[in-house]
């Protein structure tokens, strides 16, 4: 049985350090949990359950009183450079907007960034669509988070599934594999 533990915010029926529920998580997530380098920053990811039909982020914020200051969206981004796209993951608090056409493209080195087409963000991710989160994306993925995020005491993301959202530490956001924290990431 799982620890029941108290979520730093919101209103969760519970809260559940995320190494102990890998099961409700896409396997994907539960693999880079379990592989985190950092053992400090996977024991301190708590899992919530949630009900997926709220999982979009006014709504959810709505339903379970998360304050969008607490909340990050998590998005795929493709840069075109001469015939190859790379993709990456961007993490912005969910009250402000990626610069994709300017700073993501620009510290890319790319000609044209966009937002990957859900078809492409879910297969490469391994993740279902509006639960795309930073922990557990492909390796050679860049992952970009905003500054403001990383200075987040705690902040809610995806958890590869549209049901249940993880608590992660903002300072344990930056030693995620491939992070690199960036000001002016979003607006």
């Amino acid at each position: 049985m799982a620890t029941l533990v108290p979520a730093p915010f919101g209103d969760f029926a519970a809260a559940y350090p995320a190494l102990e529920v890998s099961a409700d998580l896409a396997a994907p997530v539960a693999g880079a949990l379990t592989k985190w380098g950092a053992s400090d920053a996977a024991r301190a990811v708590l899992y919530v359950d949630t009900d997926p039909a709220k999982a979009d982020t006014a709504v959810f914020a709505e339903t379970y009183d998360v304050p969008l200051d607490a909340s990050a969206n998590c998005v795929v981004v493709a840069a075109k450079r001469g015939g190859e796209t790379t993709l990456a993951a961007c993490l912005a608090l969910a009250g402000t907007r990626v610069d994709v056409n300017s700073a993501v493209r620009k510290h890319l080195g790319s000609r044209k960034a966009s937002f990957a087409p859900m078809d492409v963000a879910v297969a490469e991710s391994g993740m279902e669509y509006g639960g795309i989160t930073p922990v557990g994306l492909p390796a050679p993925w860049p992952l970009l988070i905003d500054a403001a995020v990383v200075e987040t005491p705690f902040v809610l993301v995806g958890s590869g599934r549209r049901r249940g959202k993880l608590i992660v530490p903002g300072w344990a956001l930056a030693q995620l594999p491939g992070a690199e924290v960036l000001q002016g990431l979003a607006r």
